[in-house]
């Protein structure tokens, strides 16, 4: 199966650009974004909610890009950057995808922005609200116990 937007030819920076503008269309208060070897951060503020998505990185050493699909040739560096580039570029289409369809259900009264983002929302403590409850559940699964997912509650 092909990935979204695997071909595209639409630069990370003009990615990054559409989902400002779309944060501002959607009436988000902030906008930042950085970055590191392993990701991309995109943290915006909307409806008193401050959201945080990392976006991961490929991997250039990947064999999806130091080598070819068909017969598994060690590509020449420029075409290994070539293909990184493409992954880099999948990826932040990608994120502009899922963050203008989840605006727009919100928009639309489907959804709120908190249903919408509650994996993303930023606690207090600088943490996601995914960060917090996903070990829990995974952890409900594995023994079969619900456990409290806020402290103090019951279990």
């Amino acid at each position: 199966m092909s990935r979204y937007a695997d071909r595209t030819e639409v630069s990370s920076d003009r990615s990054r650009t559409e989902i400002e503008k779309t944060l501002r269309r959607y009436r988000a208060t902030a906008f930042a974004y950085g970055w590191d070897a392993a990701a991309a951060t995109v943290m915006f503020e909307i409806a008193h909610r401050r959201v945080l998505f990392r976006l991961p990185m490929p991997n250039r050493n990947d064999r999806e890009f130091t080598h070819t699909p068909s017969r598994g040739y060690r590509r020449s560096e420029a075409s290994i950057d070539e293909a990184y580039e493409q992954g880099v570029r999948q990826r932040w289409r990608a994120l502009a995808l899922v963050i203008k369809a989840k605006l727009e259900a919100v928009e639309a009264g489907i959804t709120t922005v908190e249903q919408e983002f509650l994996a993303h929302i930023v606690m207090p403590d600088g943490r996601t609200v995914g960060e917090h409850t996903l070990p829990r559940i995974a952890e409900a699964y594995e023994t079969g116990r619900m456990l409290a997912l806020l402290p103090g509650g019951e279990r």
